[in-house]
């Protein structure tokens, strides 16, 4: 893998996915764009009850970015692609309300642990 840091302890590695606002989120009735978060929201907890996602949430806050990022989660399946396949399925991001990226997150092996994943497995 490109990029790895060369360190002298373990890594643990996960597939970052952020979410940015779509194109088709500035057109949409209002009602469309409620109906397409409560899906979001319904595809995105359904991944994490299957274990594909181990966590994800809403960020809120300003930045002088234009176009900042709006969401973020981390999955650990060891592929960049499936991630991204999965979360790409999910209706808003079909309908344009929002975009995708998942990238690959390096951290200190056992720096993060998920207590909700390891209590609903």
């Amino acid at each position: 893998m490109a990029g790895v840091p060369q360190v002298n302890f373990a890594l643990d590695t996960y597939e970052c996915i952020v979410l940015y606002p779509g194109t088709a989120g500035r057109v949409l009735p209002a009602e469309t764009v409620q109906r397409l978060q409560a899906e979001h929201a319904e595809h995105m907890q359904a991944l994490q009850r299957r274990g594909i996602i181990l966590v994800s949430g809403s960020i809120d806050g300003t930045t002088s970015n234009p176009e900042p990022p709006i969401g973020f989660g981390l999955a650990r399946t060891g592929s960049v692609e499936d991630v991204r396949s999965v979360v790409e399925a999910n209706p808003a991001v079909q309908a344009g309300l929002y975009r995708v990226d998942v990238l690959t997150f390096l951290c200190p092996a056992g720096s993060l642990e998920f207590p909700l994943v390891k209590a609903e497995s």
